[in-house]
């Protein structure tokens, strides 16, 4: 895969859906929710900058963004945590490109300076901790966060197809610390939007009140029994409460 373009599997026909996953996951993270759309959508499922196949693209989130656009081209954006962060920039530098956006556990940015640098520290210390003690130690590190609690990963083999290299430059060129916020953009964003968040995430669910106070065309859903990981650990409550929203909210026009 070119250094400067973003691996991606496409399924079925259809209105075309990019699914955009979390750090350390891949576009395989998706697979039982893009088969469940694949019936009557195309599902472009994308590795992020860092990530999968896509493991020696460097990017921050604008650049990332850009990149993203480039392969999913005119579509529904639906972005998990980092991924809604990609799909977030997308939407404020290219909304021609973004029909409906999707923020599965995402914010738009630490408000605060100091907070965004104490960030960068922590992630730029994550960073050395997974180039000093390998990809295995860090993924188990990682998954056994207490944000994601409710949600016991099956087995981390398709983590695993990640590499030191790509996951450590995520953390510094894609971490929060890094993310100008967005919030004073978010009224200029006028495609439909679907935020979403777990009812076990608090952090996330006053994010998601957040967002939903300034996109002029939210929809906010709150998952009852999810945390962080809202699809994984409820994928059924999460899979029919986007083709609910998909169903009834028409892909804005250009």
């Amino acid at each position: 895969m070119p250094a400067d373009r973003l691996a991606a599997t496409a399924t079925g026909t259809g209105p075309r859906i990019v699914l955009v996953h979390g750090f350390t996951q891949t576009s395989r993270s998706w697979a039982p929710l893009a088969a469940r759309l694949a019936a009557g959508h195309e599902i472009v499922a994308v590795d992020a900058p860092g990530h999968g196949d896509s493991a020696d693209v460097r990017a921050d989130l604008e650049a990332g963004a850009a990149l993203l656009g480039e392969v999913g081209g005119l579509a529904t954006y639906v972005g998990y945590s980092m991924g809604g962060r990609l799909c977030l920039h997308l939407a404020v530098s290219r909304p021609d490109l973004v029909e409906r956006l999707v923020l599965v556990s995402a914010t738009a940015g630490l408000d605060a300076p100091d907070d965004r640098a104490a960030r960068r520290a922590s992630d730029e210390a994550l960073a050395a901790s997974l180039e000093r003690d390998g990809l295995d130690a860090f993924l188990e590190r990682w998954v056994a966060q207490p944000l994601f609690a409710g949600f016991v990963d099956p087995d981390l083999d398709d983590r695993r197809r990640n590499t030191v290299g790509g996951l450590a430059s995520s953390l510094r060129l894609a971490g929060t610390g890094t993310q100008e916020p967005l919030w004073e953009r978010l009224p200029g964003i006028t495609m439909p939007v679907l935020v979403v968040a777990g009812a076990d995430d608090p952090k996330f669910v006053a994010a998601a009140e957040r967002l939903s106070a300034l996109l002029p065309m939210a929809t906010m859903a709150i998952v009852d029994a999810a945390g962080h990981t809202v699809h994984l650990e409820q994928p059924e409550s999460f899979a029919e409460l986007l083709e609910r929203w998909l169903a009834s909210s028409p892909a804005a026009t250009s």
